[in-house]
């Protein structure tokens, strides 16, 4: 009689018993169904950023990647790699490659080291408003808008030859634009009075960052002026330096606006950068087939470059 009083005990707990504290975890049959339901459900909301960007990006670049492989003709032929031996044969692509590196170099050195100096600068102080706000201003300005103004100030009487003359160095005056290296170097110097304002704006943010406590300890280790700067400020600025730079060098690899407003890659094609090139191939000399080639190899340029310095700057230390 025991026994079947015992049979019949009721498998869940009493009022005053503890539930098991070991459950019984859930099988292996059960976990692959929330599993698969998970990998649908993520698979469902990133379907439609994946068909966007496709259609965007990947698929034109698909396209034009096909289109370098054929030439120039009204029924295309099958060219090869003829498009690309141009960037071999074709002394206008070689100085457009030499003045994109020109572009890259000026383009990434300026705006940093110009823009690091300002926001130290202006950092604390009370004029220190005002100066961020002038300096950060022309950023606020569009590509072409910067041109107009540098066009004003660069042509042969333009404003800088003007103030020359008015002080005596007549020597100095010459026309700014006409003569390579001289025009891409002035191009540089006008994209960096535009790009250093938002290297103003990211230092900015990274000094605020950094923790106070760090200063004065520094401060009564005996650190002050340059060597509180190099070995205790500039290392905390790490991350914001990388997106500065990574930013710099893809917006110097792609500079169009400000060459074509300013020079339209003259004079004789002399200051063209590879965006530039581009442009005049597809659409004004009519040879779709190079200027899908140059699209090409500023594609990859534009992502091994970002990719080579992300990669060697993210990476932790001793990896």
């Amino acid at each position: 009689m025991s026994s079947s009083v015992e049979q019949r005990q009721p498998l869940l707990p009493g009022p005053g018993s503890s539930p098991d504290p070991h459950p019984a975890a859930p099988t292996p049959a059960r976990r692959r169904p929330r599993r698969l339901t998970g990998k649908l459900a993520a698979t469902g909301f990133l379907a439609p950023a994946v068909l966007f960007v496709s259609a965007l990006l990947l698929l034109p670049f698909a396209t034009t990647v096909y289109r370098s492989f054929f030439d120039d003709r009204r029924i295309s032929g099958f060219a090869g790699l003829d498009n690309y031996l141009l960037f071999l044969n074709d002394p206008t692509l070689t100085r457009s490659i030499q003045n994109t590196l020109m572009w890259v170099v000026g383009s990434v050195a300026l705006p940093m080291v110009l823009g690091l100096a300002i926001a130290v600068l202006t950092h604390s102080g009370g004029w220190s408003r005002v100066a961020r706000l002038l300096v950060v201003l022309p950023y606020a300005l569009s590509g072409s808008a910067v041109a107009v103004v540098w066009n004003f100030v660069l042509t042969t009487d333009g404003a800088a030859n003007q103030v020359l003359t008015a002080f005596g160095l007549d020597a100095f005056a010459q026309g700014w634009l006409l003569e390579w290296p001289g025009n891409t170097l002035v191009m540089i110097i006008a994209n960096t009075w535009q790009a250093a304002g938002v290297a103003v704006i990211l230092f900015l943010v990274g000094l605020q960052t950094i923790p106070p406590e760090t200063l004065e300890a520094a401060s009564l280790d005996g650190a002050a002026g340059w060597r509180k700067f190099w070995y205790v400020v500039l290392p905390q600025l790490r991350t914001v330096s990388v997106i500065v730079v990574g930013t710099s060098l893809v917006g110097g690899l792609k500079s169009f606006d400000l060459i074509w407003v300013l020079t339209q890659g003259g004079p004789g094609r002399q200051s063209e950068t590879l965006a530039v090139s581009m442009y005049q191939e597809t659409f004004l000399a009519l040879h779709p087939g190079a200027g899908a080639a140059v699209a090409v190899v500023l594609t990859a340029i534009v992502l091994l470059a970002s990719w080579l310095y992300l990669r060697r700057q993210l990476t932790p230390k001793g990896h």
